[in-house]
């Protein structure tokens, strides 16, 4: 009996510390996804979404996103301003913590919104903005598999399940592909508070930008109707200084960017 107990207390410490190692390594995993999808410095870059339906191109936006991580939270402050179209140039999204606000120049006024918000297409406002996943959910390393990538090339990969950790994630849920050891993102499936799928989507076009390969493209696909798809394409990445005055919603009218 002594015996059995030892080795059933034996049992317990392995399988324990297994799960235990397996979330860690799981958490780590993540924290490795977004230093390749995020810079250590503050920066700006272009945003060009495009919608297709039936791969036809058929709306275009074109929006600047400056990102700064935030010292305290570790989690990044972004500004986004419109460039094109032109009848919404000047616009411009704050998120600030779990707050995002629009101000429409035309009307001085900033109104708080959703990050859940629709953009354009299957983009959403919480999907331009960046952010370290790490931060706001838990993940939890279902299994390794084989994938195929954007491109068709079989990708080995680590398979997480991440849930919402705190009311800041613009999803509750969401599954990541994460390529074994580049830690790149290779596909994402982003679920509603429901449960439902909302979209699916891959990161490709890895190119170097500001001192890593990082995904310039993200083609999110609709997961009800497939002929529905938004592409979003990275360009002109590079570090820059950002005023602590953007991140307040009282300066957006003031906001000055070239």
């Amino acid at each position: 009996m002594k015996n059995l107990l030892i080795g059933l207390g034996l049992a317990a410490l392995v399988f324990g510390g297994n799960a235990w190692g397996q979330g860690m390594a799981a958490q780590d995993i993540l924290a490795g996804m977004d230093k390749v999808r995020n810079p250590g410095q503050p920066f700006r870059l272009t945003n060009t979404l495009t919608e297709y339906i039936k791969g036809e191109a058929r709306n275009r936006v074109v929006l600047v996103v400056f990102a700064r991580e935030n010292k305290q939270t570790h989690q990044f402050d972004n500004v986004v301003r419109y460039v094109d179209p032109t009848r919404d140039a000047g616009k411009m999204v704050l998120m600030n913590g779990s707050n995002m606000w629009f101000y429409d120049p035309s009307s001085k006024a900033s109104n708080r919104i959703s990050p859940q918000q629709r953009l354009m297409g299957q983009a959403s406002d919480g999907d331009i903005v960046t952010a370290n996943l790490s931060k706001d959910y838990t993940a939890r390393l279902v299994a390794e598999e084989k994938l195929l990538d954007a491109d068709r090339q079989n990708r080995d990969c680590w398979h997480l399940d991440l849930k919402a950790a705190n009311e800041e994630a613009v999803y509750s849920r969401i599954e990541f592909w994460i390529e074994k050891g580049t830690f790149r993102p290779v596909k994402g499936k982003y679920y509603s508070d429901s449960g439902r799928l909302l979209k699916i989507a891959y990161y490709h076009k890895f190119t170097e930008q500001l001192g890593g390969l990082r995904p310039s493209e993200t083609i999110i696909i609709d997961a009800v109707d497939q002929n529905l798809v938004t592409t979003m394409a990275n360009s002109d990445m590079r570090a820059q200084a950002i005023p602590d005055s953007w991140f307040q919603r009282d300066f957006l009218p003031r906001v000055k960017i070239d």
